[in-house]
């Protein structure tokens, strides 16, 4: 198992070398950045973003990037074999990299990342679903995750609607779980955590409240390295079908694996 990083352990000295350590991971997320908004441009143009080769790119990339920004990370469990509806906790933006790195997949987000620069341009085009907040869509955006499941695929969405500090996770939003009795798969939940040198959630790296985007990329690429873990639970039985129920033995699961 990777060792874990504290908020403290994990920052450089100050001084000189850890601003040209910092000013070289920045051209390195520069450049990663681009070969991937590149990347989007040629693979939209020959391909649709639900072929393999599409996923395959995708995974890559994101593998990429987390050794640019110095990610350990451990993986604990087994993801489905076949598709299914992913839940998870949420802490960061740095969540979803962090999963697409492990499997192919697609991921349901909050509508503001489509206009964030270069990252919304990505997120469009590797068929990423985007939901408005607070806009009462659920129902048929669960419809629309059922109908990416059916043709195949799995998807992952964050059902507390939120970032946390990643502590414990807050109520699970029920309407979305939907998609899997739609779709007759199964629903897995599965969490993240982010450590310091005692094991302890690192909240440092929470992307909560009123953070920017671009502060606190900053911020971590300031970090020698970041740890992860992350734990896929069982699936749930199939027979359960009640949303409300999914909801609450998903969170059940998360919470037993964070504690």
């Amino acid at each position: 198992m990777s060792s874990p990083v504290s908020p403290t352990s994990s920052l450089p000295a100050a001084g000189p070398w850890a601003q040209l350590r910092r000013l070289w991971r920045v051209l390195r997320v520069v450049v990663h950045l681009a070969w991937g908004f590149l990347l989007a441009l040629l693979l939209g143009a020959f391909w649709s973003p639900y072929r393999p080769v599409v996923l395959a790119a995708k995974q890559r990339w994101c593998q990429g990037f987390l050794r640019i920004i110095g990610v350990q990370l451990t993986v604990q469990g087994q993801p489905c074999a076949a598709p299914a509806l992913l839940v998870s906790n949420h802490v960061s933006w740095l969540d979803i990299p962090v999963i697409a790195s492990c499997r192919h997949l697609y991921f349901l987000s909050k509508a503001e990342v489509g206009d964030w620069p270069l990252i919304g341009m990505l997120a469009r085009a590797v068929g990423t679903l985007f939901i408005k907040r607070g806009s009462g869509e659920s129902g048929r955006k669960a419809e629309e995750i059922a109908a990416r499941l059916r043709q195949g695929h799995t998807v992952l969405v964050f059902p507390e609607g939120t970032t946390t500090d990643g502590s414990g996770p807050r109520r699970f939003f029920a309407q979305l779980f939907a998609a899997a009795p739609l779709a007759a798969v199964p629903v897995q939940p599965l969490a993240i955590r982010y450590l310091d040198d005692s094991g302890q959630p690192d909240r440092g790296l929470a992307f909560i409240g009123d953070d920017e985007f671009h502060t606190h990329l900053w911020q971590m690429l300031l970090r020698e390295r970041i740890a992860v873990r992350l734990i896929f639970t069982p699936p749930l039985p199939l027979a359960v079908q009640d949303t409300r129920a999914l909801g609450e033995q998903a969170r059940r699961q998360v919470l037993a694996a964070l504690s």
